[in-house]
């Protein structure tokens, strides 16, 4: 990977800073030249991330949000615009995964809350303050390849799956990504997601069965800094192939599930999330 050669200007945000592969995307592009601002859920693990990196010369500020809450989705990104005028690297990367159904503060499902709308909230609110050049990437996960959506119960208020709500979320990731690509072409804006591995991380401690598998399989999975590789290189390397919308896994392009490729339901999608987010923050604007 060859990294941007003029990184010292870049203002990146990233979510699910303070653990996993988000953490230490944030320890390499701080250390990279960037200014990295933290949005994360827990303020001493986030401000532990960010002393870290302005303790090895870095630059980095913190924004501390409980995503899964659309109107805190709404609340950090205002906080954003306040404290900052631009916004060159969006990194979506806050998850979980849950064992059990579980409704957010705004009735919605937690698993689709957390893992697409506040990926689409945040877009959405963040677009005004990037300007051409700039570059959204999510994390999404090849568990979309089991996924479909299920449009008449997206929230699965009848028979709830963990797996299956994981899966959804995931291959919602790539729908958004690749009609927002659509969207934001024209502005010269950027965008990509990425699978980034079977990574050991936290995301799965929700779920006692899980818990159990990912220990006995431990030795199998990639640790978060093998895990971070794809995202970092989104992020800042220089010889990204051209292109927009595009899935990667192990810093290469694949073509992910054929309903992925879904442009109709990337639409639908769209319109879907829209809707909900504009009723739970009666958000007024347009990207």
């Amino acid at each position: 990977m060859q990294p941007d050669p003029n990184p010292t200007k870049k203002r990146c945000l990233i979510t699910g800073s303070s653990a996993g592969i988000g953490k230490v995307a944030a320890l390499e592009l701080g250390k990279m030249g960037m200014e990295v601002v933290l949005l994360g859920r827990n303020l001493e693990k986030t401000t532990q991330v960010a002393q870290q990196i302005v303790a090895a010369g870095g630059q980095a500020e913190v924004i501390i949000a409980d995503l899964s809450s659309l109107k805190n989705v709404q609340a950090a990104a205002l906080e954003f615009k306040e404290r900052f005028d631009r916004l060159d690297i969006l990194v979506n990367n806050a998850g979980a995964f849950f064992g059990k159904r579980t409704p957010t503060i705004d009735g919605l499902e937690a698993t689709f809350a957390l893992n697409h709308l506040a990926y689409f909230g945040l877009t959405l609110e963040l677009l005004p303050l990037m300007p051409a050049g700039s570059r959204i990437v999510s994390t999404a996960s090849d568990a979309h390849r089991t996924g479909h959506m299920r449009w008449h119960d997206l929230q699965m208020v009848e028979g709830y799956t963990s797996f299956f709500a994981y899966a959804q979320s995931k291959l919602a990731n790539i729908l958004f990504t690749r009609e927002l690509a659509r969207r934001v072409q024209a502005r010269g804006i950027t965008v990509h997601c990425l699978h980034p591995g079977a990574v050991r991380t936290d995301i799965w401690r929700s779920n006692t069965l899980i818990d159990h598998l990912a220990k006995l399989g431990e030795r199998f999975l990639i640790s978060p800094e093998e895990g971070a590789k794809t995202l970092i290189y989104l992020a800042s390397s220089a010889t990204i192939p051209k292109g927009t919308g595009k899935y990667f896994v192990l810093e290469r392009e694949v073509t992910p599930s054929p309903r992925a490729l879904d442009d109709a339901a990337g639409l639908r999608l769209w319109d879907v999330s829209e809707e909900l987010y504009r009723f739970h923050t009666r958000y007024n604007s347009n990207p």
